[in-house]
């Protein structure tokens, strides 16, 4: 059983990783707080799961900028003052999200705007945590560190999700955005502490030129590119996030209760994934086990898809029994999806040179936290134009054509070696 756990060596060994780390598992809850309770309230303003996915149309262009150019901002300087000012950006916009809903504005071109500065300094925030983890711990750990912080996202993502519906239903939209606010001070708490991480190697300016020679790195390192544009091809196609307040008010029944269920599945999977990723450490093929987990990653949202045409709409009280089955396939492909991000981030974070760990971090943002908005308004207007069940079928599916096409046209990544990181 200890063999199988997650490996604790990271938090043992480094105080300044430990640290960083229980900063983010405080702010971890309060954060999907805001993320879900934004999304129902732009539903249940609209009415429309357009509307919801069109949140990710307004986080998108200000997560790529600030990702591309704060990765060239973050190799230029001192990556603990760059998280700090970050991080209190962050903090400001969920105190601004708390007083709109406080005073009732009820405006959904003003959570469109927040929506849009947060993702701008949350590009810029992760850029600068991400490079400087590979400065606290040792290389081997990297593995154990990642899966680390896959527990703090599937902790936070579990209970968070659940909560907000909770909170929605009873409190309200002000107190549930307050509470996120309130978390966040753990996370300006954690950078303060760090000690100052200047950029090794080569510095050079932050600006175009700087995001350019990222840009060309990534360009000509197959192994790195790769792990981008699998992730694309799950997050873009196969995330039915913008579908869970329908799914939940329609299809399966429960209303926000069940939306905020739905979203807390992938996160519980990512949870059992992460807190039983002591063999992670030995596996030597990571290319490879992208793939698999990719692949099961549509295969189980196709089949969320098929299981909500089989329960066909809530016409009664209560909820529906396929809710069960939702929610298990759910936990799969959170199990799926964490694996893979902690062998993606792994692959990034040990074939990078330090002096450019903080642009590809910066693309690394961008994929991650832009392929999800993109998957949101993908999700959104295929369950317009198809229906939810549909659109979940149509996604999981695609997703795994656009993986193998990938993978067949660049093999080399399968053959992925951990102890030879080649870029």
């Amino acid at each position: 059983m200890r063999k199988l756990l997650v490996d604790l060596s990271p938090l043992r060994e480094s105080p300044a990783y430990r640290r960083l780390w229980i900063g983010m598992a405080l702010s971890a809850i309060g954060a999907p707080l805001t993320l879900v309770a934004m999304s129902l309230q732009v539903y249940a303003l609209t009415q429309s799961t357009f509307a919801v996915g069109m949140i990710g149309v307004f986080s998108l262009i200000p997560l790529v900028a600030a990702g591309l150019y704060g990765g060239s901002i973050v190799d230029a300087h001192d990556r603990r003052k760059i998280a700090i000012l970050a991080s209190i950006v962050l903090w400001a916009v969920t105190l601004g999200v708390a007083f709109q809903a406080w005073l009732n504005l009820e405006q959904v071109w003003l959570l469109y705007l927040f929506a849009a500065i947060q993702s701008a300094a949350m590009g810029i925030n992760q850029a600068a945590r991400s490079a400087i983890i590979p400065r606290l711990v040792r290389p081997e750990l990297l593995p154990a560190s990642n899966a680390l912080s896959m527990i703090v996202f599937g902790a936070g993502m579990s209970v968070g999700p659940l909560l907000a519906g909770f909170l929605v239903a009873t409190v309200g939209y002000g107190w549930t955005y307050s509470i996120d606010a309130l978390t966040f001070t753990a996370v300006l708490w954690a950078v303060f502490r760090l000690p100052p991480v200047p950029p090794e190697g080569e510095v050079h300016k932050a600006g175009l030129r700087s995001v350019l020679e990222g840009l060309r790195f990534v360009a000509v390192r197959p192994n790195i590119r790769m792990t981008f544009l699998v992730d694309l091809c799950a997050m873009v196609f196969a995330m039915p996030r913008a579908l869970f307040p329908a799914i939940g008010a329609v299809w399966l029944g429960g209303g926000e209760a069940t939306s905020g269920l739905l979203l807390a599945a992938i996160a519980i999977g990512s949870l059992l994934a992460a807190l039983f990723s002591g063999p992670l450490g030995k596996v030597r093929r990571q290319g490879l086990a992208v793939g698999v987990c990719i692949t099961l990653w549509g295969g189980s949202i196709a089949g969320v898809g098929m299981a909500l045409l089989a329960a066909g709409k809530h016409d009664g009280a209560g909820v529906s029994a396929w809710l069960a089955v939702v929610f298990a396939l759910l936990v799969l492909s959170g199990i799926a999806d964490s694996i893979s991000g902690v062998f993606r981030s792994t692959i990034l974070q040990s074939a990078t040179p330090d002096h450019l760990r903080g642009r590809l971090q910066g693309i690394f943002i961008v994929v991650v936290a832009g392929g999800p908005r993109l998957g949101d308004l993908f999700a959104g207007s295929a369950g317009q134009l198809l229906g939810e069940a549909m659109a979940a079928v149509a996604g999981g599916l695609l997703c795994i054509g656009a993986l193998w096409v990938l993978l067949k046209m660049q093999p080399k990544f399968l053959r992925y070696d951990a102890r030879i990181p080649e870029p």
